[in-house]
């Protein structure tokens, strides 16, 4: 009798005592590899299309990696992934109950997947409304303020302000409306590499007396100055 006769043998009928570990680890493995997931999401462009019936993008590596670490504390499980990943686990336990359970979980991954993107799309889409926003006009160069997203940035060589109280002494700073709209986008973009929440801007007074203009987010603690 072969590792997988045996544990067909111990579990047959009911449901495997592994289940919700290994649901736990790999649901955990895939909000932890977010990063992973995001970057091949941003490599394959428009290449692939989403469906929820397409092709996972880390799926696969996540469900392979948490089974070989389960495998490892019970020797009992049966190596279950070849040459062709899922697919061939699939074709290897059509005919045992674990195939159910196997199948629940590489669904609900696939669709914790598809959430991550979702809303890393969501955001990427309130990026780019606000770099739209704060750009009104190309000739004038209209910036919005990024605090009360309401009202049009004043922008001379001494200072930036608006009428919300923002205020920002930049005079020998060369801060134009190029540069200015410029230090925002490198600033909403870096935050988007590893967060999907929506970012602040507030301006916090430096120690020599003059405000500097912020972007922070509570859900990932990311702070950094924008001028």
């Amino acid at each position: 009798m072969d590792a997988l006769d045996r544990h067909r043998s111990l579990y047959k009928g009911t449901t495997p005592p592994w289940k919700e570990t290994y649901r736990k680890r790999c649901v955990d493995r895939l909000k932890n590899s977010r990063t992973r997931l995001l970057g091949r999401y941003r490599q394959m462009g428009d290449e692939q299309t989403r469906s929820s019936s397409g092709p996972s993008i880390i799926v696969q590596e996540v469900m392979e990696e948490e089974w070989s670490a389960l495998q490892s504390d019970d020797q009992r499980l049966p190596s279950l992934w070849g040459p062709h990943g899922v697919a061939q686990m699939f074709s290897v336990m059509k005919e045992y109950d674990e195939l159910a359970v196997l199948e629940e979980i590489h669904q609900e991954l696939i669709s914790q997947e598809m959430s991550i993107i979702d809303e890393y799309e969501r955001n990427l889409q309130f990026e780019q409304q606000y770099i739209s926003s704060v750009v009104e006009g190309m000739d004038e160069m209209h910036i919005i303020c990024p605090i009360c997203q309401m009202n049009n940035l004043s922008i001379n060589s001494y200072f930036i302000s608006c009428p919300c109280g923002l205020y920002i002494n930049t005079k020998k700073r060369n801060i134009s409306s190029d540069v200015l709209l410029r230090l925002l986008e490198a600033r909403l973009s870096e935050h988007m590499e590893d967060c999907l929440h929506s970012p602040v801007f507030s301006v916090t007074p430096n120690t020599d007396s003059h405000a500097s203009l912020m972007i922070s987010c509570q859900a990932c603690d990311y702070l950094s100055i924008v001028l």
